[in-house]
């Protein structure tokens, strides 16, 4: 495992870092829970010491199985990385979307990142983690509806309380970066990041890279479509987001496994599987620190944490530029 600091900070995590979204279950049909404690083990095992969670994803139940599966471990050994902003038990802010909660009942979501809100979900965060502080403490998706410097001042207590130790955003372009960037010294972006999904390197990525802000690139796997494991007529679970996302209709899934098929002797030359070397790819990308990976059970972690053993040469990395270019 390779392992790298987090913009201007001394805090070092794991370049594939175990992303705790589905782990939940929350929005991916189910998960089960004692798996999802294993998988989160089994990374570790093999080197993976970060794990990026969230106070949505299941309403809690992320958290605390993150919390319960680094019992026992020397709490300065792993880094926690969750959230704030996403509220699910406060009709603030504005509506994110309409979902269903643990036990299938529908609920609304907002973003909201009021001081009193933030302080109220950060003590709610360290109690299902099972901690007394966050490694980094990142707003969920923007919120219109509170000023940017009051968010971070809250976030910033938080650091002077030792209760977080350093901050970050998720899903923020440069001008909301550098807004927040006058009241707080930041660290990290995390934002959406594939071979098929490219968009922050038009402006995002140019920005962290000049100002020194890590990016923590999630759904690098493109929520498994670049596994090659989904074929056009795959039939997902009932709750699973992805059933109704525009990557995962026949047509791009089409699209996306040619494009798979193509950088597969690379992978079978390493002896390793497509969404092994997109993982490597990826970490390799200008801008980019980690690669945030999901998984459901110990199997899955165990071949995500192996992209590291991959030695990408420069013309193997040109070759799926220009392949990946031309998607």
């Amino acid at each position: 495992m390779e392992y790298r600091k987090l913009g201007h900070s001394d805090l070092e995590v794991s370049a594939i870092t175990f992303g705790a979204w589905a782990a939940g279950g929350w929005m991916w049909g189910s998960t089960d829970r004692n798996e999802a404690i294993e998988a989160i083990r089994a990374s570790y095992e093999l080197g993976v010491t970060s794990m990026d969670t969230a106070p949505i994803y299941e309403q809690g139940t992320s958290e605390e199985i993150v919390g319960e599966a680094i019992k026992g471990i020397s709490r300065d050994k792993v880094q926690i990385l969750t959230k704030f902003g996403m509220r699910w038990d406060l009709d603030k802010g504005t509506l994110a979307m309409q979902s269903k909660n643990n036990d299938g009942k529908d609920i609304d979501i907002y973003k909201y990142a009021g001081k009193e809100s933030i302080i109220y979900e950060c003590e709610q965060s360290l109690k299902r983690l099972g901690t007394d502080y966050i490694d980094l403490y990142q707003i969920h998706w923007p919120d219109v509806t509170t000023p940017i410097d009051e968010t971070f001042e809250a976030v910033s207590k938080l650091i002077e309380q030792g209760k977080v130790r350093f901050a970050g955003v998720c899903n923020y372009n440069a001008q909301q970066l550098a807004e927040a960037e006058k009241t707080l010294k930041l660290v990290s972006n995390q934002i959406p990041f594939s071979m098929v999904n490219r968009g922050i390197e038009e402006e995002t990525v140019p920005y962290c890279i000049e100002n020194n802000k890590s990016i923590l690139a999630y759904s690098p796997l493109e929520r498994g479509l670049l596994t090659g494991k989904i074929s056009p007529d795959y039939k997902f679970q009932a709750g699973d987001h992805r059933a109704n996302h525009a990557h995962f209709q026949a047509d791009f899934i089409q699209k996306t496994n040619q494009l798979l098929d193509k950088i597969k002797p690379i992978a079978d030359e390493h002896d390793a599987t497509l969404g092994q070397l997109v993982l490597r790819w990826t970490i390799e990308r200008p801008g980019v620190t980690i690669a945030l990976a999901g998984a459901r059970n110990a199997e899955q972690a165990v071949q995500n944490s192996k992209a590291m053993d991959i030695q990408l040469s420069k013309e193997e990395i040109e070759t799926i530029d220009k392949l990946v270019n031309a998607f």
